[in-house]
């Protein structure tokens, strides 16, 4: 074989593997270097290819997609600084354990450190960050050169889905000239055809049956517990789990990323109002349990983290399919290493009829009366960030997506957005709680959710953050509408300690930007509308989205006013806990 038929038997095989073993989505950074990859993906008619051109936002992008599919996306990018602008969403891939597949183009090994352009040592370059690094050997079309390109490609899928899931980094050395054997593409195609896959097997995490008989006896003394949710996107887990909390009559304490607050079946043992009432210091008392049963990512709210340490004698079990070790606040009795919806079933089995959990009531009593005096928020006259998240539940329809921004949005969120009707997902990028990237994970979850009308909601500086990311909208035609909250600067700081400090508070935490987005919506072709009241808020979203297009709502709100509606509206709960505790109830 000659350079250019080596080149491409070798590739093709790669990839071919890779669509073999179910990759389906591909996003490419356009480049040089990683031309030969490019095409043959682009001659893949099973891949649907995605072509980015700002190589940090394709891979939010990518790293959107596979959160909403579940399944691995591949990254293509050339050599040099291209891969390192990957880095920032591989981060948040490992954290959250998103599939992910980068495959970097690279120079060949003699030209690496002699000053050729458009060289850097991409050896290693995401570290601990991923799971496998794999530097594979320049292009060869020998048949062991074949398999071992084809051994990659299902390692890769393979390892990227194996428990937990996180990213992989393939790097490939190319030589020039750089263009794959295209004419004689059909020959390539056959010869794979002729060749057998590699099928690699996975399961899933299970314990042996004494450990479940042996905790089901424990739990039948354990009457006063609770259970906590959250972040966890699986699609059997909420069935399970509420038969689970019915069985062991434990209130669960749900995070919106758990996607319990949008299913109504187990409402009764649903409490959302937590990271209110545990800011109380009767109700931590009082709430007290003697087993925790706790399963997904660590929730968003700081409350509950607190409430966790101050009793953190309690027994603590963690439930992780994924194997991993999700205990920032070292608090943990028991890592269990077992399929979620498995261990859930497991457990029901060898439970005895309904325990009497004496507590219950209180959480489900401190759970209604906290949501009611919240509620009063709904009574603000102005354009309010608070009062938008409680009415949020009437205003989006009722399949939608919703992408949360961190900082301030995804708390409150977290506050005012209690169970609702509508079976509306919400994904939020809780890895590394980065601003970085969020309106491209988000276009990327609405790529694949494509059906469903797609919603995010961000901060200003968020935004900004990334506004290189709506070109995804424009160029892959993905409806989305954005309520951008504008504070003029990074509204969390104001609940800081910084925020005491007055004299570089501005500067150095609010940062106002103070610019004009609808110049910046115009430049998209977008739509762009600035909320001066509820009434047009609620209007602009009742009427039925038109076509492909981007809708950015402005709504402006006032940094200090916010700061001081949530600390009334705090310590109007605290005076009702207050109260119910006196009255004895």
């Amino acid at each position: 074989m000659n350079h250019q038929q080596n080149l491409t038997a070798y590739l093709y095989a790669l990839i071919n593997e890779l669509v073999q073993s179910g990759i389906e989505n591909v996003v490419i950074s356009p480049g040089s270097r990683s031309t030969p990859i490019a095409m043959l993906m682009a001659e893949q008619e099973q891949l649907n290819l995605f072509v980015h051109v700002d190589e940090r936002s394709a891979a939010f992008y990518a790293l959107g997609m596979a959160k909403a599919s579940k399944k691995p996306t591949v990254l293509v990018c050339t050599s040099g600084t291209a891969a390192a602008n990957y880095f920032p969403a591989i981060i948040e891939a490992k954290i959250s354990r998103i599939p992910l597949i980068v495959l970097t183009a690279d120079r060949p090994h003699e030209l690496r450190d002699v000053g050729a352009p458009q060289a850097i040592n991409q050896i290693e370059l995401y570290g601990r960050q991923v799971k496998w690094f794999v530097e594979m050997s320049p292009p060869d079309g020998t048949e062991g050169m074949i398999r071992y390109a084809k051994t990659v490609g299902a390692r890769a899928v393979a390892t990227t889905l194996l428990e937990p899931k996180g990213p992989v980094h393939i790097n490939l050395p190319i030589r020039e000239p750089l263009i794959p054997d295209l004419e004689n593409i059909e020959a390539y195609r056959k010869n794979e055809k002729n060749n057998s896959s590699i099928h690699i097997e996975q399961g899933s995490l299970a314990i042996p049956e004494e450990y479940f008989q042996s905790l089901a006896k424990k739990m039948q003394s354990l009457t006063n517990g609770i259970i906590i949710c959250g972040e966890l996107y699986k699609e059997k887990f909420p069935e399970s789990l509420f038969k689970l909390a019915k069985k062991l009559n434990f209130p669960i304490l749900a995070d919106p990323l758990s996607q319990l607050r949008v299913n109504m079946d187990g409402e009764e043992f649903i409490i959302d109002a937590y990271d209110t009432f545990l800011r109380n210091e009767k109700a931590k008392q009082k709430l007290k349990p003697n087993i925790i049963i706790r399963f997904g990512s660590m929730p968003i709210s700081k409350a509950l983290t607190l409430f966790l340490k101050e009793h953190k004698d309690v027994e603590q079990l963690v439930v992780d399919g994924g194997g991993g070790f999700r205990d920032p606040n070292q608090l943990t009795s028991e890592m269990i290493y077992c399929e979620e919806v498995l261990f859930c079933e497991r457990l029901i089995s060898y439970l005895p009829s309904c325990s009497i959990n004496h507590e219950l009531v209180s959480w489900q009593n401190i759970n209604f009366l906290t949501k009611k005096a919240l509620r009063k928020i709904e009574e603000v006259a102005d354009m309010s960030e608070g009062k938008l998240f409680s009415k949020l539940g009437n205003l989006l329809p009722e399949d939608a997506v919703l992408f949360v921004g961190n900082s301030m949005p995804i708390r409150d969120l977290d506050t005012f957005f209690h169970l609702q009707q509508g079976k509306i997902t919400i994904f939020a990028n809780r890895g590394a709680n980065g601003i970085d990237g969020t309106v491209s994970t988000a276009l990327g979850v609405g790529a694949v959710t494509k059906s469903r009308p797609l919603y995010l909601i961000v901060g200003d500086l968020t935004f900004f953050h990334d506004l290189n990311g709506l070109i995804a909208a424009k160029q892959f035609q993905i409806p989305i509408t954005v309520l951008l909250i504008n504070n003029n600067g990074g509204g969390i700081f104001s609940f800081l300690p910084q925020a005491n400090h007055k004299k570089y508070f501005e500067l150095l935490f609010g940062t106002p930007l103070d610019l004009d987005f609808k110049h910046i919506v115009a430049m998209y072709n977008g739509q762009y509308l600035s909320i001066e009241n509820w009434h047009q808020l609620e209007q602009e979203l009742s009427k039925k989205k038109e076509g492909n297009s981007i809708r950015i709502v402005e709504i402006k709100t006032n940094r200090d006013e916010n700061l001081a509606e949530h600390r009334n509206l705090l310590n109007n709960v605290s005076q009702e806990i207050d109260l119910y505790f006196k009255d004895g109830i």
